[in-house]
C-alpha cells in the first residue's frame, strides 16, 4: 500500500521570496528552447540570479549551457567572493572561478533585447529596469566566447547576450 504525497505545489513566486528570505538571493533555471538568437538557434538551457544586486551590489548574473546544479555551485561560490566584500569588474578577465586557474569574464547583457529571458528577476524587481551580466566560461583549450579560438561547436551552448 503506498501513503499518498502530499500536495508540495507552491505558486512561483513565493518559491523565489523563499530562496530570497532563506539565502538572500536566488536562482531560477530555464529549459531549453524557450526563445532562439538572432540567427534563429533556440537557447540552451540557463540559469540566473534574482536579488543579487540587493544583496550583493552586483547586477543580476546569468549563465548559459551549464546544468543547473553547475550553476548553482558557481553562483554560490560568486555570492562567498561577493558576500567577503570583493567586487567583481565587468568586462574583466576573472581566474580563479573555474578550476586550474582558467579564465571566465563577466560581460553586460543587452537587456534590451535580452531583458524577457529574466522573468523571475522582473518580477521580483518589479518591473523596474536592473542590469545583468553573463557569466562566460572557457571551451576546454581555455578560450572564452568571441575570442579567436573558441571551440565554435560550443556557441550554441553559450551564445553571448551582449
Amino acid at each position: 500500500m503506498s501513503a499518498e504525497l502530499p500536495d508540495f505545489h507552491i505558486p512561483h513566486a513565493e518559491k523565489i521570496t523563499w530562496m530570497v528570505e532563506t539565502n538572500g538571493w536566488a536562482i531560477e533555471s530555464v529549459p531549453p528552447g524557450g526563445m532562439t538568437t538572432s540567427d534563429g538557434v533556440p537557447l540552451p538551457t540557463y540559469s540566473y540570479t534574482v536579488n543579487f544586486p540587493a544583496r550583493f551590489n552586483m547586477p543580476e548574473v546569468v549563465i548559459l549551457g551549464l546544468t543547473p546544479v553547475a550553476c548553482r555551485g558557481l553562483f554560490d561560490l560568486l555570492a562567498d567572493v561577493c558576500g567577503s566584500g570583493q567586487s567583481i569588474e565587468i568586462g574583466a578577465e576573472v581566474v580563479g572561478l573555474f578550476d586550474g586557474e582558467q579564465r571566465a569574464r563577466f560581460d553586460a547583457v543587452d537587456t534590451t533585447t535580452w531583458g524577457g529571458l529574466f522573468g523571475s528577476a522582473a518580477m521580483w524587481h518589479k518591473r523596474s529596469s536592473f542590469d545583468v551580466v553573463q557569466l562566460l566560461w572557457p571551451d576546454r583549450n581555455g578560450f572564452l566566447p568571441g575570442e579567436v579560438g573558441f571551440d565554435q561547436r560550443l556557441r550554441f551552448a553559450q551564445p553571448l547576450l551582449g
